[in-house]
C-alpha cells in the first residue's frame, strides 16, 4: 500500500494574514512539501497541471525534476497530467527524461482536465474531450513500447518511422494512471489498458466513486489482466489533524471557507459527511482512512490533499508530522488481512522485474 501528497499548486491568500505567497514562494513550497513528505514516510508526491491563475504548476516534469534531485526515495507522480491538451509526443519524450534523471521513481496520472478555457488556448476543442483522451493515450502508449512508430489519428498530423526519446528507463514505460472524477469512459480505458484507476473522491458522495471503481474492476478482468481483486486503484484523500478535533475543526474552517470548491458551499462537517475530507484528531484520520478499504476493497495507492485554501508552509508542515506518526499504523492496518492476490503499488523495480519475466517467458 502507497500512501502519498498531492498539491494543485494553487496560490490563494491566507485567510489569517491577508497575504499570498509569490509564484516563486508557492513553487519553493511545493518543493519543500515533497522533501517532506519523503522524511516523514510518505511513498508518493504528486503535482497537478494548470494553465490558469491562480495556479502555478503549468510544468510539472521541470518541478518534478527539481524535486528530483532533492529527494532519493520517493514516487514523483502526477495528479493529473492532461493528456487531452498536451502533445503525446512531448509527454513521451518529458516523462522519459524524467524517468532517467530520477532513476525510475516516475509515473504519472492521466487526466482530461477541469478547465474549460484550457482547451483552446492549446487549440483542442472541449467537446472533443473524451476522443482525445482516447485517441491521445493510444498514441502515447505506443510511443513508449514501439522503437519505431507509424500513427495517423484525427487530432494530430500523422507520423512516419518516428522514434521517441529517449526510450523508457530499462525499457519498461513509467507506470500510468487514468485519473477521473465522473467519466465511465476513463475507467474503461484503464481497465482496457490494464493500467491503474485513480478516483479522486473529494468532492462528491463516495457512492459515485464506488461505481466507476467497480467498472473498473469489471472491465479489467474482462479484457483478462486479472481477477478483479488485481486490479490497480488509487484514491483521493484530504485531511487536516490537530491532537483534539476542536482544535483542528477551528483551524481548519477559514482554509476550508476559502477554497474554490467549498467556499459559499455546504459546511465543513456536512462535506466531511459525505466525502473522504476529515478533520479532526490523528486517531479520527485514521479511521476514517480505513473505511475507505471497506468501501472500495483493497487498494494500491492513497493520495491526501494538505495544502489548500492558502494554508501556509508551517502549517502543512505540520500535518506532514502528525502524518508520520500515524502512517505505520495505516501500513500495518491496510495490511492486515490484505489477500496475497492482491498486487502492491507499482513501483520501477518491479515492473522491470515484470516486463523480464514475460520477455524471458515469451523467448522460450
Amino acid at each position: 500500500m502507497q500512501f502519498g501528497v498531492f498539491t494543485i499548486g494553487d496560490i490563494r491568500t491566507d485567510p489569517l494574514t491577508g497575504r499570498a505567497a509569490t509564484e516563486r514562494e508557492r513553487l519553493e513550497m511545493m518543493a519543500a512539501i515533497a522533501v517532506k513528505a519523503e522524511e516523514v514516510g510518505f511513498d508518493v508526491f504528486a503535482t497537478g497541471e494548470h494553465h490558469n491563475l491562480p495556479f502555478v504548476a503549468s510544468s510539472p516534469t521541470t518541478l518534478l525534476g527539481f524535486i528530483a534531485a532533492k529527494t532519493e526515495r520517493i514516487i514523483l507522480s502526477t495528479s493529473t497530467t492532461l493528456i487531452t491538451t498536451n502533445d503525446p509526443v512531448k509527454i513521451a519524450e518529458d516523462y522519459a527524461v524524467l524517468q532517467h534523471l530520477a532513476g525510475g521513481r516516475v509515473d504519472l496520472m492521466m487526466g482530461r482536465g477541469n478547465t474549460g478555457p484550457v482547451y483552446p488556448w492549446f487549440g483542442k476543442d472541449i467537446r472533443e474531450g473524451i476522443p482525445l483522451a482516447i485517441e491521445n493515450y493510444a498514441l502515447l502508449h505506443q510511443l513508449w513500447r514501439q522503437d519505431v512508430v507509424d500513427w495517423q489519428g484525427r487530432f494530430r498530423t500523422p507520423l512516419q518511422g518516428f522514434t521517441s526519446t529517449p526510450r523508457p528507463l530499462d525499457g519498461v514505460p513509467p507506470f500510468v494512471w487514468h485519473g477521473s472524477v465522473r467519466s465511465r469512459e476513463i475507467a474503461e480505458q484503464a481497465a482496457y489498458y490494464g493500467d491503474g484507476f485513480f478516483a479522486n473522491h473529494l468532492f462528491f458522495p463516495k457512492d459515485h466513486f464506488v461505481g466507476l471503481v467497480n467498472l473498473y474492476r469489471d472491465r479489467f478482468e474482462h479484457y483478462g489482466h486479472g481477477i478483479r481483486e488485481q486490479a490497480v486503484v488509487g484514491l483521493g484523500g484530504q485531511a487536516f489533524m490537530r491532537r483534539n478535533s476542536q482544535d483542528a475543526v477551528r483551524d481548519f474552517r477559514p482554509y476550508f471557507a476559502n477554497t474554490a470548491v467549498y467556499g459559499g458551499g455546504p459546511s465543513l462537517e456536512d462535506v466531511a459527511d459525505y466525502t473522504p475530507l476529515t478533520v479532526g484528531s490523528p486517531q479520527q484520520v485514521i479511521d476514517k482512512t480505513l473505511t475507505f478499504r471497506e468501501t472500495f476493497g483493497d487498494y494500491q495507492r492513497q493520495l491526501f490533499a494538505i495544502d489548500t485554501g492558502g494554508m501556509p508552509l508551517k502549517t502543512v508542515l505540520e500535518q506532514l508530522d502528525l502524518f508520520g506518526e500515524i502512517l505505520p499504523i495505516l501500513r500495518k492496518e491496510f495490511a492486515a488481512g490484505r489477500p496475497a492476490t492482491v498486487p502492491d503499488g507499482p513501483v520501477h523495480p518491479a515492473l522491470r522485474a515484470s516486463a523480464s519475466l514475460t520477455t524471458t517467458h515469451k523467448d522460450r
